[in-house]
């Protein structure tokens, strides 16, 4: 079966680097608290959403990374110098 390697690695870091960056921005998660001014509120809001689109982002990353692999075993490498297509003449009767 031919890989081409390099898209392979690419897509496997993609993924890795994807699923790490989400685990750790779960763990970052902004939490409230009781008796919060307007702007405490507002700051807390801010912070969810800029959460919320790393974690679409990282998701996204490792969705590209996997379309990665599979391309990976579709890929053909052209190859220097390779076969030269020849044209042959009909014959005339």
């Amino acid at each position: 079966m031919l890989v081409d390697k390099k898209i392979l690695a690419g897509g496997a870091t993609m993924i890795i680097v994807g699923i790490i960056l989400s685990g750790v921005l779960t763990d970052m998660t902004p939490i409230g608290r009781e008796g919060m001014t307007e702007e405490e509120k507002y700051e807390l809001m801010v912070n969810e959403r800029e959460n919320e689109d790393f974690k679409t982002l990282s998701g996204i990353l490792v969705g590209i990374g996997f379309l990665l692999i599979l391309i990976s075993f579709g890929a053909r490498r052209k190859r220097k110098g390779g076969a030269k297509k020849i044209e042959k003449k009909p014959v005339t009767k």
